[in-house]
């Protein structure tokens, strides 16, 4: 039949081409690797919580302790951009509940009892005016507290920092770089959130796109988020755009969390604490 005459070169450009292939792309995979460039195929699944692996992002969060690292940590803060690079950014309710800063410590990169970036003792704190004004009157006109007495629309809050027994010039953004803050970000944004469960002693990551649970409160479904979590960030495209907190300081369910909406008094106080000098 005629097509036993023909030439099957059909087969043999076929293994041309998987042969090529065979070469090919092991050495794209190599060159990407070089250049620094992601693995699509390796990028987590959309509200999958996992151990956040070690790198840039990582290293700017660190959790919280009140005392030192064998007192356990209770919150979760991030460096941010600054004039004298010693800022954080954590969560008002977290700040607001220390007595004084005297021991309060953020450790940057914190992982398995290692803290690898060094200590850094809080020196100043900058909570919003509305957070202590979220008072709501009972029927007789007299105050009653809402939500603990606080304004869940301005948990947000920001610190400033020291090395522990280091040398004094020295600033946090210069050892880990510090994100940017980036306020009114769309309704459905994808979020990456960085946050230390005070169960575990290193951080876990969970990438997920937000909806708004109102025009000031944002929300996340990313599983596993639990107690310790408070202040974690929200970064969109690699800028602090909230911190685990607001409604229900931050959610009753680990499972779902929530975010103030960033917007003008937030940047006013980050601008009020970039500006001055620990």
């Amino acid at each position: 039949m005629i097509q036993h005459l023909l030439p099957r070169a059909c087969d043999c450009v076929a293994r041309s081409r998987t042969r090529r292939a065979s070469r090919i792309l092991p050495a794209l995979a190599a060159l990407a690797a070089l250049l620094g460039v992601p693995d699509a195929a390796a990028a987590p699944a959309l509200g999958v919580t996992a151990p956040a692996v070690p790198g840039a992002a990582a290293h700017r969060v660190g959790p919280l302790f009140e005392g030192g690292l064998d007192d356990g940590h209770f919150c979760t803060a991030s460096v941010v951009h600054s004039d004298y690079g010693d800022v954080i950014a954590t969560a008002a309710h977290c700040l607001d509940g220390l007595d004084s800063l005297e021991g309060a410590l953020f450790a940057p990169g914190y992982r398995n009892g290692v803290a690898p970036f060094g200590l850094w003792r809080l020196t100043g704190r900058y909570l919003p005016p509305g957070w202590d004004e979220g008072e709501d009157e009972d029927e007789d006109g007299n105050g009653a507290e809402g939500a603990e007495g606080k304004d869940p629309d301005a948990d947000i809050a920001f610190a400033t920092v020291a090395p522990l027994g280091g040398a004094e010039g020295q600033n946090v953004e210069d050892v880990v770089g510090g994100f940017r803050v980036a306020v009114r970000q769309p309704a459905h944004a994808t979020v990456t959130v960085l946050g230390y469960p005070s169960s575990r002693n290193v951080p876990l990551r969970c990438v997920n796109t937000t909806r708004l649970l109102s025009d000031t409160q944002r929300r996340i479904d990313c599983p596993a988020l639990s107690g310790g979590t408070s202040g974690s960030p929200w970064l969109v495209d690699g800028a602090l755009a909230g911190v685990l907190g607001g409604h229900e300081d931050g959610g009753t369910d680990p499972d779902v969390s929530y975010s103030a909406v960033l917007g003008d008094q937030a940047l006013e106080l980050y601008r009020e604490a970039a500006v001055s000098e620990s």
